[in-house]
């Protein structure tokens, strides 16, 4: 299997991954990071979905997408910090005043878990924010040790793949998923 990672400019890529089965579903669209929480939990329905496709069509786009020939297999949300949810986080530590991306979302579809896809969507995300210029990039995984995490809480991604990725840790969080704590894993880009 070859995984090719593009910018996530094809909407109907990006709900395949993170949309719902019924356009009036209150489901994420990978929203709940990206918007503050009130605009998140007053977008609702079908707004949720039209608000993405705005979304895939600015410069940045809202992440990247995997790939395997023609079918997307993979989704990884990514953009600057300043622009997310995280900049005012109370329980994930703002750092310092770098203008840090993060990456915060990380799918892949059933069938395709197991393969290496994750590995290759954060490479990509890294290569997305490297190409816009970020000095560095952020993701707050779970610290699951080896341990099982349930897949509708995987998508914030493990410290072992960020470490796998070069990520280092800079901080704790007070944040937890699943009963696991989160980390604050960055990579300085050059």
């Amino acid at each position: 299997m070859v995984i090719e990672v593009r910018p996530a400019t094809a909407f109907a890529d990006v709900a395949a991954m993170v949309g719902p089965r019924r356009a009036d579903a209150n489901v994420c669209w990978c929203l709940s990071y990206r918007l503050p929480a009130k605009q998140n939990v007053a977008l609702v329905g079908p707004d949720r979905g039209e608000l993405v496709q705005r979304l895939c069509r600015q410069d940045p786009p809202p992440g990247v997408l995997a790939y395997d020939g023609d079918e997307v297999v993979g989704w990884a949300a990514v953009h600057p910090r300043a622009d997310t949810g995280f900049a005012r986080s109370r329980t994930i530590p703002h750092i310092d005043d770098v203008d840090v991306w993060s990456v915060w979302c990380i799918r892949v579809r059933p069938g395709h878990r197991g393969k290496g896809v994750s590995h290759r969507l954060l490479a990509g995300a890294v290569d997305f924010a490297r190409s816009y210029g970020a000095p560095a990039i952020e993701g707050y995984p779970v610290d699951n040790r080896g341990a099982r995490v349930d897949t509708t809480m995987a998508y914030v991604g493990t410290r072992k793949l960020f470490d796998e990725a070069g990520f280092t840790k800079a901080a704790g969080t007070e944040s937890v998923v699943n009963g696991f704590p989160r980390v604050l894993m960055r990579l300085e880009l050059p």
